[in-house]
């Protein structure tokens, strides 16, 4: 029988043991991969096609314009980065907790989440109006408004993965004895955890949007900031490092957010 480690060729020789690349690495390689692919053919495109640069900048213009300017989106980067993260972290938390009580209290379901589906049809402009008004021009009101794009989602799937629990389960582990705070924690909350993830996942881009539009309002930094800045400039290549940057922000916090998912939900068939 041949060893696993290696294979005897005719001559007697060990044949070289294959390597395998690990998947993280390989995926890596696919994203950079398909990354160098776009950015040829945005600037092949602007070349072969003659695109105004009104309409398209080429990418190296757009690069070599931030590369002029760094600090100013390194620290816009930061600024936007931290709102975005106090209003997901809140938003998530905040969502879940509501998903469970609703699930727990039903009077509070039928009483309160009318309150929460009637709030989502604010627009998030007018909404943020109120909270700059507030709380003024600071990084709690573009965090609130980023929290407030974040926790209806959360709590909705929340509700919704605790709803598909399996009435048969429940009953088995109550006959072992096992309390309500028990089943929440060993059944309840690990069965929902694929649903809770769905929201996270798309509250990570909400939460991005709230916090960008919150420093529409007026700051001093922010991405947001920058995009408000070289709209009333007309500057378009200022324009698309500003979209460049917020796409790597949300790309980047999509990711981090999918990674977690995939340790943490690791039974889930689709992951």
């Amino acid at each position: 029988m041949s060893s696993p480690a290696a294979t005897s060729l005719g001559d007697g020789r060990a044949a070289p043991r294959s390597i395998t690349m690990p998947d993280s690495l390989r995926k890596l390689i696919r994203l950079l991969l398909g990354l160098a692919i776009a950015a040829v053919v945005w600037e092949g495109a602007v070349l072969l096609f003659g695109i105004r640069p009104y309409y398209l900048p080429r990418l190296s213009t757009i690069l070599m314009a931030m590369a002029a300017t760094p600090r100013a989106y390194v620290d816009g980067f930061l600024r936007t980065l931290a709102e975005t993260l106090i209003g997901f972290a809140s938003g998530g938390a905040f969502g879940v907790f509501m998903g469970v009580v609703f699930f727990r209290v039903r009077a509070l379901r039928e009483m309160i989440f009318p309150i929460f589906v009637v709030s989502q049809t604010i627009p998030v402009i007018a909404f943020g109006a109120l909270v700059v008004l507030w709380f003024g021009n600071t990084l709690l009101a573009k965090a609130i408004i980023a929290f407030y794009l974040t926790f209806f989602p959360v709590t909705v799937n929340t509700l919704l993965g605790l709803d598909t629990v399996d009435p048969k389960q429940v009953a088995l582990m109550r006959s072992f004895g096992a309390s309500n705070h028990q089943l929440l924690l060993r059944l309840q909350l690990p069965t929902a955890l694929p649903q809770i993830f769905v929201a996270l996942r798309l509250a990570a881009s909400l939460s991005l949007v709230g916090a960008i539009v919150g420093e529409w309002f007026g700051d001093t930094t922010g991405l947001g900031v920058l995009l408000l800045q070289a709209m009333f400039t007309e500057n378009v290549v200022a324009i698309w490092g500003a979209l460049l940057a917020s796409a790597l922000l949300g790309t980047g916090f999509y990711a981090v957010v999918a990674a977690v998912e995939r340790r943490l939900v690791f039974w889930n068939a689709e992951q």
